[in-house]
């Protein structure tokens, strides 16, 4: 039975500009870091997966003096946890408080699929407090469940190390084949097809200007019937979905799309800041 893997944050909600970074900013207000990131800034941020990684790129030795912390980073862990417990806590109000709704097609197409049998998950280097949240606003409690959700620092390495997508696979023990994941970032893209996984990427509002060369079919968005329209960005696939993406089209990218070469488990750690 086939299986669909979504990423969370730009893919079942456009949760970056919107939830992560004004709750990044309030975080940092609250505990007197003497950072305010602007839009422009947030734009490189999220190339750093993982948001306690994310705010540990601040501490200069500068800030972290500042800040009255000590001199050596490997002492940094405790003031890190707080924030980013306390950044959780103001990202979940603020998608409780329905400032992120789910993009277009996400609930229609998760729908489908459980309708179909497939295989539900979501993996996603964010909190997995966070993860639920967004997922539960997205499609609806109810259908939220069917889901796996594999999240925050349950991996070393996380992406475009593929260990996230390498771990739902085990975990699900779900054919690489049979498995389509759903990604809006050139990190995520990387890390799914380092696992061997036919991708369909969503760009978000960060991310349209990232190169996704390898992508089975890059849209603006799921889209919906009655709109608005997924735009095909590139199909390289020749699967030409009319207006929205369809179950269907996600079918036929497992039985025809070109199967990326899955990682060698043995270099599923690559050195990089987000390990």
């Amino acid at each position: 039975m086939p299986a669909l893997i979504f990423d969370c944050d730009g893919v079942l909600a456009d949760t970056e500009r919107d939830g992560h970074l004004p709750a990044f900013n309030q975080t940092f207000t609250e505990f007197g870091v003497p950072v305010q990131w602007s839009d422009a800034d947030y734009a490189e941020k999220v190339k750093i997966g993982g948001g306690k990684e994310r705010m540990r790129s601040i501490l200069t030795p500068q800030v972290a003096a500042e800040l009255g912390l000590p001199e050596n980073p490997d002492t940094w862990g405790d003031a890190l946890l707080a924030w980013h417990k306390r950044k959780t806590a103001i990202y979940t109000e603020r998608v409780a408080a329905g400032v992120m709704p789910g993009r277009p097609g996400i609930r229609r197409i998760t729908e489908e699929a459980a309708a179909a049998g497939w295989t539900l998950a979501v993996a996603s280097t964010s909190a997995e407090e966070s993860v639920r949240a967004v997922l539960s606003h997205a499609v609806g409690p109810e259908l939220a469940e069917r889901f796996r959700v594999f999240a925050g620092d349950i991996v070393p390495a996380k992406k475009p190390a593929p260990d996230i997508y390498l771990h739902a696979l085990r975990e699900l023990a779900v054919d690489p084949a049979e498995t389509l994941v759903i990604e809006d970032s050139a990190n995520g893209l990387q890390a799914a097809l380092a696992a061997g996984l036919a991708t369909l990427v969503t760009v978000s509002s960060y991310t349209a200007e990232e190169d996704f060369d390898g992508a089975a079919l890059v849209v603006s968005s799921l889209g919906d019937p009655a709109g608005p329209a997924a735009e095909v960005l590139a199909d390289p696939a020749g699967r030409r979905p009319d207006g929205y993406v369809r179950l269907a089209d996600l079918a036929a990218i497992l039985q025809g799309a070109p199967r990326p070469s899955a990682a060698d488990p043995a270099a599923a750690h690559p050195e990089s800041e987000t390990s």
